[in-house]
């Protein structure tokens, strides 16, 4: 058993220790402006070199909204302010779109503005602003993601505000037990391909167990902020298990659940809270920056942009939270609710 957990270990910090990925580095957006000149969209291509050092510095996620050059044409070269509103700081897959509920808020770069999901329930085409979303994604690295639109977004574009439906989660409370049928394959591949690779080192080398848990939702750093963890196995189960709820909450739950929300990981103890602002999101003080990256039958994965920091110690405790001091070489495996066992 001690060599299994030996080999499960220095498996992990192999894994930990991966290529990092800058936030939104000169080549994504090469790469991006290229696709979009291959592709037939000249003029946003040669917009997105003038003013990416302006719209996305900072960013490490990004969804940008492309009208066809004949848009241009009519519309001539657009202010800033238009073109924040066809940028927004999230990172969002098609289906994570297509499974917002009408009248649903998205953020853009501009924090006075904001995108509306325009999709009818009987419609197989998504739209924002009632501007039609076209296809597949032209150009999609994980953190900056390109769709096409047939025309430019309507910053003055207005719809009633649908009745807030509020939702309940008071189901999400941990259940500690043996070992389930989790299979992690694909999510992690997934995770792996969008510069997420640290969480999937974990899903991938399947050391989480629960026993009874139908459901889950992983709060996911990107890689670049993961790095002060490389090597050190004591905080590997406290780093994991706080970024994982037993519940399975997808954004469309998100932007339903009352700001200041607050529910249960697996770190025995330790608790997220549901900050919401307009349409930007926050667990604690991270910042919600790939909603419904993965979505699967039986768990979902959201990118964020810092570690769930635990709360620091009271200055006369010498205790710690159990955690800090758990011995080199024990397995991650949530088994009791005694966390000691680690």
């Amino acid at each position: 058993m001690a060599v299994k957990q030996t080999v499960i270990l220095a498996a992990a910090s192999l894994l930990i220790i991966f290529r990092l990925t800058s936030a939104l580095p000169t080549e994504t957006i090469t790469n991006a402006a290229d696709t979009l000149s291959n592709s037939g969209y000249v003029a946003m291509s040669l917009t997105l070199n003038l003013v990416s050092d302006v719209l996305l510095s900072y960013r490490n996620s990004a969804t940008i909204f492309t009208p066809p050059d004949s848009a241009f044409a009519d519309y001539g070269q657009p202010s800033l302010a238009t073109l924040q509103f066809h940028f927004s700081p999230l990172a969002f897959s098609l289906s994570s779109i297509r499974s917002l509920p009408y009248g649903t808020k998205i953020p853009t770069m501009s924090s006075a503005t904001f995108l509306t999901v325009t999709t009818s329930h009987s419609s197989d085409q998504v739209s924002l602003n009632n501007v039609k979303i076209v296809g597949s994604p032209i150009f999609d690295d994980g953190s900056l993601i390109v769709f096409a639109i047939d025309n430019f977004f309507d910053p003055n574009f207005t719809i009633p505000d649908p009745p807030v439906q509020s939702v309940r989660l008071d189901h999400c409370t941990a259940s500690f037990g043996g070992y389930s049928n989790f299979s992690f394959h694909d999510g992690a591949n997934l995770l792996i391909s969008r510069g997420y690779s640290v969480m999937a080192s974990f899903l991938n080398l399947q050391l989480l167990g629960f026993l009874g848990q139908a459901t889950l939702t992983i709060f996911a750093p990107i890689d670049e902020v993961m790095v002060d963890y490389s090597g050190r196995f004591p905080d590997y189960p406290s780093l994991f298990l706080r970024h994982v709820l037993p519940c399975k909450i997808s954004w469309r739950d998100l932007i339903s659940v009352d700001d200041g929300t607050s529910l249960d990981t697996y770190l025995d103890g330790f608790k997220i809270t549901i900050h919401r602002s307009g349409g930007t999101f926050k667990v604690n003080e991270a910042s919600i920056t790939f909603p419904d990256m993965y979505y699967g039958d039986s768990f979902v994965v959201h990118g964020i942009r810092e570690v769930l920091a635990l709360p620091k110690p009271a200055e006369e405790s010498g205790d710690g939270d159990g955690f800090d001091d758990i011995p080199i070489g024990t397995v991650l495996v949530a088994t009791v609710p005694d966390r000691s066992e680690f």
